[in-house]
């Protein structure tokens, strides 16, 4: 809290108790003298940040005292970013950093919302303190508002911004991700509508898009989680191997790339009316009859061009 011995001008005579009544406990001392005793003097300390509950707003009364207090603060912060003409003071800084620790109650209320996410409860509080940060900067404590009232929808839209551009395990465009979420609701409203699942032709039809979109944003579900090749098999099918064991399958054809990629260089070396006999008889599936009537020439002629053009190429594999 504000330390009256360093920053004598910061908060406003009239705040003095609020500001004595939001401080940690500390041992027993004399009765405040301007209420009962023991009023004022112990207050529960705040929540650790990671820990994270409805319960761990202020008490009624003590959260009509963070509000008296935090409206005494933006006041004071007002008049300090008046007076430093968009310089950042000592002054205003610590007003400001007042502020934000006297909020983040409210920040650890925002996220408990998103606690069944997959995500560390402690990165759901920081993205929300950046939400506060951003609010406290905006806020004008003239215009009648509380200021709980104008931070929440901060708060929780920089956190749903944070589950929009990093939660997704493969990046789509922010149109699917908004086009999978009218989907999902459009479905259930018609399938309690029909009685059945809706058709992609009848859910075009209601969002007023093309059935390639249609069937674009329900693809688009797949890419929001991934699974790892490594993961177990369920207990379902045996609970034995990983995914990559009950996925992965020889490919006859694999062998193959390699000898192509190296002949096509010899192929390239050839004569053009022997790289077209190659091509007729190994790509088209010509006889040799039928290549010498498309070259001009006798079978036999390309029977010994076939001859020696294959050692020449068998050569090259070879030297290679």
């Amino acid at each position: 809290m504000l330390d009256r011995a360093e920053f004598p001008h910061v908060l406003p005579p009239e705040t003095t108790r609020q500001e004595d009544a939001l401080r940690p406990t500390a041992p027993p001392r004399a009765a405040h003298p301007a209420g009962p005793p023991g009023a004022a003097d112990t207050v529960t300390p705040l929540p650790e940040a990671g820990e994270v509950a409805a319960a761990d707003l202020p008490e009624p009364s003590g959260a009509l005292d963070t509000r008296t207090l935090s409206r005494s603060l933006f006041l004071r912060l007002r008049e300090l970013s008046a007076e430093d003409s968009g310089k950042e003071s000592p002054e205003r800084a610590y007003v400001r950093d007042t502020l934000i620790e006297l909020n983040l109650p409210l920040v650890r209320y925002a996220a408990a919302r998103f606690r069944s996410r997959n995500e560390p409860m402690e990165d759901i509080v920081q993205v929300g303190t950046i939400g506060l940060i951003k609010a406290i900067d905006r806020f004008d404590c003239e215009r009648g508002v509380e200021f709980p009232t104008f931070a929440m929808p901060t708060v929780i839209g920089e956190i749903k911004r944070f589950f929009r551009d990093t939660s997704w395990s493969v990046r789509v465009p922010r149109r699917l991700q908004e086009l999978r979420l009218a989907l999902t609701k459009t479905s259930d409203e018609l399938a309690q509508k029909l009685d059945r699942s809706p058709t992609v032709p009848e859910l075009a039809q209601a969002l007023g898009v093309s059935e390639e979109d249609v069937v674009d944003g329900l693809a688009v579900g797949n890419a929001y989680t991934a699974s790892s090749l490594d993961s177990p098999a369920p207990e379902d099918d045996g609970g034995e191997g990983s995914l990559a064991d009950r996925l992965g399958y020889e490919d006859t054809a694999l062998e193959g790339v390699e000898y192509r990629e190296s002949l096509k260089p010899l192929l390239a070396k050839l004569p053009p009316r022997e790289r077209r006999i190659i091509m007729l008889r190994f790509f088209a599936n010509m006889t040799q009859s039928q290549i010498g009537e498309e070259v001009g020439i006798s079978q036999m002629h390309v029977s010994r061009l076939l001859t020696r053009t294959l050692a020449q190429l068998r050569e090259g594999l070879i030297a290679d």
